[in-house]
């Protein structure tokens, strides 16, 4: 049965621009398809192909910008593509004109992008570029600087299915509960009685009663944003989430956190800094949940649909419960991956291992410019330091008994200073770039 809902016909964000690096492919999956991203000499934009050299399937993904023609190289045969995807070099050909005559058979597969509010973005049906060239995409109204906001971008690939993601995001209750001591209180907690403003295909909108006037928005198919305001001043912070759908079992969150007050500290906060003292952490505490819930679902869905499986009393569940509902009504309880000839087990196996559910490098910091480059800076720090302290030692060793007496003891104790500096980088500092256990008993 045809979904009403195409999930390929939307716009989806894929990364912040700025952990996007120019000078080298970068690979990406949305919705099961394999897409490589990267970014020619001539333009000023990104581009977006499937990540299949036409030739013989490799992976474009692995290959490199020729520092000549500014195009992308598949690192198999040597073929380069310019940014439109036209195949504007073959190494083996014994004829130019065999480029030139097989243009249209020989082209990568090219897909729509754009960049705004600091996201390249992308419309995953190549077949329906006219299409994408008049539909709006699903940008917020928060992040807007011109309205007064300033914002910082985060990016996490996660162990789990994106209709949980959207479920995860679309229950505030949860946080005083799942991130206690990170971004609420269990103590503090208090039932939040949630109204559904208007339901439709295309949109969902929703308000909270309670302290702070709160409307929560989620545009099909990905993103789901809330907007707070407080104070009589018109002060007002949100949360901007792009649930991306990766794979069976795998998702992407892009997420934004726009606010029109506090600006001076947040030009101050290094954008890293944010990333492991709170971001990562707050993710850590969904994943060990949420992985499992999924398992959970998945066995008793064979047997019981989610109305029965799920005990859903109060009014803080009815986001939930109508974002299900959409996905009955719409998509027929599921994403579309058999249309990108994906089979999904009825029960997929779940992740015992922490360290892979919860590894920050490979979910995060290798995708974030601002955690890559702190990281690199931390591994210096750590080499300088414990060589400063090795020198220092050993130079005070040598010094004649008059100097050492002088001199010996203050290089001695900033040495010793080196060293706790160095011992805080690699036990604290250095470990939240790949991994923090997460435990919610001991919080």
């Amino acid at each position: 049965m045809q979904s009403e809902f195409n999930f390929f016909q939307h716009w989806y964000p894929l990364s912040p621009v700025e952990d996007l690096d120019p000078k080298r492919p970068t690979s990406v999956t949305l919705l099961g398809l394999r897409l490589v991203i990267w970014k020619p000499h001539s333009s000023q934009t990104y581009r977006v192909f499937l990540d299949k050299c036409p030739h013989r399937l490799a992976p474009l993904s692995e290959g490199r910008i020729d520092e000549k023609t500014g195009n992308l190289m598949c690192s198999y045969h040597g073929w380069q593509f310019d940014q439109q995807g036209i195949c504007t070099h073959i190494p083996q050909a014994e004829n130019p004109e065999l480029v030139s005559k097989n243009k249209e058979n020989l082209c990568a597969v090219t897909l729509p992008v754009c960049q705004a509010q600091d996201l390249l973005w992308v419309w995953p049906d190549a077949k329906s570029a006219d299409l994408a060239a008049t539909t709006d995409l699903p940008l917020s109204p928060q992040v807007d600087a011109s309205k007064g906001f300033v914002w910082s971008s985060f990016v996490r690939d996660l162990e789990y299915d994106w209709e949980i993601l959207v479920e995860n995001v679309a229950d505030p209750s949860h946080v005083p509960f799942a991130h206690h001591g990170v971004q609420g209180d269990r103590a503090q907690a208090k039932p939040i009685p949630i109204e559904i403003l208007q339901s439709t295909a295309n949109l969902i909108e929703a308000g909270t009663i309670g302290r702070y006037q709160t409307t929560i928005t989620f545009e099909p198919p990905c993103r789901l944003e809330y907007a707070i305001k407080f104070g009589d001043a018109g002060k007002q912070i949100g949360l901007v989430t792009y649930c991306v759908p990766v794979s069976p079992g795998k998702s992407r969150i892009i997420a934004q956190f726009p606010r029109n007050f506090a600006k001076t500290a947040h030009r101050l906060i290094p954008r890293w800094w944010n990333h492991v003292s709170e971001r990562n952490e707050v993710l850590d505490g969904d994943m060990v949940l949420l992985q499992q819930q999924e398992y959970f679902l998945q066995q008793t869905e064979s047997s019981q649909s989610w109305k029965t499986a799920y005990k859903l009393p109060a009014s803080a569940d009815r986001l939930v419960i109508e974002y299900r509902n959409w996905l009955d009504k719409y998509c027929h309880g599921q994403l579309p991956w058999s249309e990108v000839g994906i089979s999904v087990p009825k029960i997929r196996n779940i992740n015992e291992n922490r360290e892979q559910v919860l590894d920050r490098y490979k979910q995060h910091t290798q995708h974030c410019s601002s955690c890559r480059g702190a990281l690199k800076v931390v591994r210096r720090l750590q080499v300088s330091l414990l060589a400063y302290f090795a020198i220092t030692v050993a130079g005070v060793a040598v010094l004649p008994d008059a100097l050492r007496v002088q001199l010996g003891l203050p290089l001695v104790i900033t040495a010793l200073l080196g060293l706790t500096a160095y011992a805080w980088l690699k036990f604290w500092l250095s470990p939240k770039f790949y991994f923090v256990n997460y435990v919610h008993a001991d919080r």
